[in-house]
Order: structure tokens, then sequence, then C-alpha cells
């Protein structure tokens, strides 16, 4: 019976481990990259000042 080569197991291991991160990395990326060409339209989150509101939002005293 042949021995069994750990050190080529250990290393298909982590070349499979790599890939996988790769690809998570340019999925990442291509979904930043998506949402980066689509211009946000809720403004709600936005603060006064993006809102267009005079004085920064400010109420007159």
């Amino acid at each position: 019976m042949a021995k069994p080569n750990y050190q080529f197991e250990k290393r298909q291991r982590d070349l499979a481990k790599k890939q996988k991160q790769e690809d998570k990395r340019r999925e990442k990326l291509a979904n930043k990259a998506a949402q980066a060409d689509t211009p946000p339209t809720d403004t709600q989150d936005a603060g006064p000042e993006r809102q267009g509101l005079p004085n920064g939002g400010a109420t007159p005293a």
C-alpha cells in the first residue's frame, strides 16, 4: 500500500482556499463597482446640507 503524501494534500487545500478567497475578492469588487455606477436616490440618510436646505437645516432662532 502506498504511503499518503500529506504535503501534496495540504498544498491542494491551500490552493483551493486561496482560489476561493480570490473569487470572493473579485465578487466584492464587482458588487462595489456596480453600486458606484448607480446614483443613490434615497435622501433620507443624507445630512441637511446634502438635502439642499438653507443654513444647513438649522431653524431660525
